[in-house]
């Protein structure tokens, strides 16, 4: 580590039993990898270098219990910077500080602290008080870690209460989400309901529309059947009227074959003819048939004007 970036310094040179001095070297960052390898540097001096803020790796060398950063540039200290708890004996003469970090509060060790020189909040500048001697110093540490520990108590209690209204609010959220879920589900169930009125009422609409088309049906049938039950006698009489004039055609038939069979035996050469001498004799005798009913006839017709 070189003055300017620290390359090329070993820091085993400047070990002196337990005590680590890496002051006056111009520092513009913490060797905080090669500070972690001598766990037996207990007391460290990085006062008087060009040191604006310190990595955040840095509070991971908990084994110091003396720190000097007087002299530099620290704007701020690592937020976690309370890590330091084996941290005894702290100097932060003359930088530009204004605030502690909140964590400073876990230094429960701390029993020396200097904060003069620095642009501190008018209240933390009060409570740290002057360090021009030992007995001021070490009030200033007590002073001090009583000052953070109410800040950090002060902020324990506004974070439960910032929780705690965030779990209110979640509540109130679950709640109103609840009460929406409900009233959702009773305004389905009562779509559901309606609809279900609405679908039983059309079915009874349908059910009654059904209804009157059968009985307008069954009176349509009936009175169709009427007319048709009341023409049922015409129609055996049509079937009769029918068949008589089927019967008279084949009447008439019959009687004009028999007519050209007279006349064939009669009038043509085939009198001779068994079958024309069959016919003729037939003939003869119905004929002779006739007259005589045409004579009985006359007898009784004169006997009942008598």
């Amino acid at each position: 580590m070189s003055r300017g970036g620290g390359k090329g310094l070993s820091l085993k040179d400047k070990l002196d039993g337990n005590e680590l001095d890496l002051s006056l070297c111009d520092l513009n960052e913490v060797p905080v990898r090669e500070l972690a390898a001598l766990p037996k540097a207990t007391i460290l001096d990085l006062s008087c270098n060009n040191l604006i803020s310190l990595p955040s790796d840095f509070c991971s060398l908990m084994h110091l219990v003396k720190l000097d950063l007087s002299k530099n540039r620290l704007q701020q200290l690592p937020l976690d910077f309370g890590r330091l708890v084996n941290l005894q004996h702290l100097d932060l003469l003359n930088n530009r500080l204004v605030t502690l970090p909140v964590s400073f509060a876990q230094l429960k060790n701390l029993k020396w602290l200097d904060l003069k020189d620095n642009p501190l909040d008018p209240v933390l500048a009060k409570v740290a008080g002057d360090c021009l001697d030992e007995k001021q110093c070490k009030q200033a540490a007590v002073k001090v870690l009583q000052h953070m520990k109410a800040i950090q108590s002060e902020q324990d209690r506004q974070r439960q209460r910032k929780l705690q209204a965030e779990r209110e609010m979640e509540k109130k959220r679950e709640a109103e989400q609840r009460a929406k879920e409900a009233q959702e589900r009773e305004l389905r169930k009562r779509e559901k309901a309606e609809e279900k009125e609405r679908r039983r009422r059309e079915y009874d609409a349908q059910k009654a529309a059904k209804q009157e088309m059968e009985k307008k049906t069954k009176k349509e049938t009936v009175q169709t059947r009427k007319p048709a039950s009341s023409s049922r006698p015409s129609q055996p009489a049509r079937h009769r009227h029918s068949w008589s004039r089927s019967v008279l055609r084949v009447l008439l038939f019959v009687l004009l074959c028999v007519l050209c069979t007279l006349a064939a035996c009669k009038l043509t050469e085939l009198r001779h003819q068994p079958l024309c001498v069959s016919v003729n004799t037939l003939y003869e005798d119905v004929v002779a048939a006739l007259q005589n009913h045409k004579t009985l006839q006359n007898i009784l017709q004169q006997n009942s004007q008598q």
